[in-house]
C-alpha cells in the first residue's frame, strides 16, 4: 500500500513555503520605476529650463516613481515575495532615478557637477560593489541608507519643482539646505557601508 505524501508547508498568507517568483508585483513595479527615468529625464530636458508645464509634469513624474519604492517593498514584505532580485533591483531604481535627475539638473545648469560627481561615485561604486560580492548574498540597503535615499528624493524633488517661480528666490536657499544634506548622508553611509561590509568579510574569514 502506498503512503500518502505529505502536503507542503503552509506559511502566513495560506501559500506554500516554496521560494517567490522573480517576475512577482514588487519586482514589475521596480522595473517600471526604471523605465519611468528615461521619460522623466526627456520631459526635464525637452523644457530646457523654461519652468514650463513639462518642468512641472518631469517633477511629478519623478516624485510619482520615487514614491513606489515604499510601495514594491511594502507589498513584498506583507505577501512574502521578497526575492534576492527585487534587494538587488530596488536600489539600482533608486539610483538610475535619482541620478537621471541630477546629471539633468547639471546640464540645465542647476546643480553644480561636482555635487552630481559625489553622489553619483558614490552610488555606482556601491552598485558595483554589491554585484562582486553577489555570490555571497545581496547585500540589503542599511537604515542609513534608506534615511540617505528619503533625504536625496526629497533635495532632488524640491530642485525639480519651479518653487522659485510661486514663492520667490528664498526658494534657493532651502533647496541648498537639502542639498547639502543630501551630499553630506551620501558620503557618510558611503563610507559606513564600506566599513560594515569589511567587518563582515573579515568576521567571515575568522571563522573559516
Amino acid at each position: 500500500m502506498s503512503v500518502p505524501e505529505t502536503p507542503p508547508p503552509v506559511i502566513a498568507g495560506g501559500g506554500a513555503s516554496h521560494p517567490a517568483s522573480n517576475w512577482n508585483v514588487p519586482n514589475v513595479i521596480t522595473v517600471v520605476r526604471i523605465l519611468l527615468a528615461p521619460l522623466f529625464v526627456w520631459m526635464l530636458l525637452a523644457d530646457d529650463g523654461d519652468d514650463g508645464w513639462l518642468r512641472w509634469a518631469a517633477a511629478v513624474l519623478f516624485v510619482l516613481a520615487i514614491a513606489t519604492d515604499g510601495v514594491d517593498g511594502a507589498i513584498a514584505r506583507r505577501n512574502n515575495l521578497v526575492t534576492e532580485l527585487g534587494k538587488l533591483l530596488d536600489p539600482i531604481a533608486d539610483k538610475v532615478l535619482t541620478g537621471g535627475a541630477l546629471i539633468a539638473l547639471s546640464i540645465l545648469g542647476e546643480l553644480p557637477w561636482w555635487v552630481t560627481i559625489v553622489i553619483l561615485v558614490r552610488e555606482v561604486g556601491i552598485t558595483v560593489y554589491r554585484f562582486v560580492v553577489i555570490r555571497q548574498g545581496v547585500i540589503a540597503a542599511s537604515r542609513g541608507g534608506k534615511l540617505k535615499t528619503i533625504v536625496q528624493s526629497v533635495a532632488i524633488s524640491l530642485a525639480l519643482f519651479p518653487l522659485w517661480t510661486v514663492f520667490g528666490d528664498w526658494i534657493y536657499w532651502l533647496n541648498g539646505i537639502a542639498m547639502t544634506l543630501a551630499v553630506v548622508l551620501t558620503v557618510v553611509t558611503g563610507f559606513d557601508y564600506l566599513w560594515q561590509a569589511w567587518k563582515g568579510h573579515k568576521a567571515k574569514r575568522a571563522d573559516v
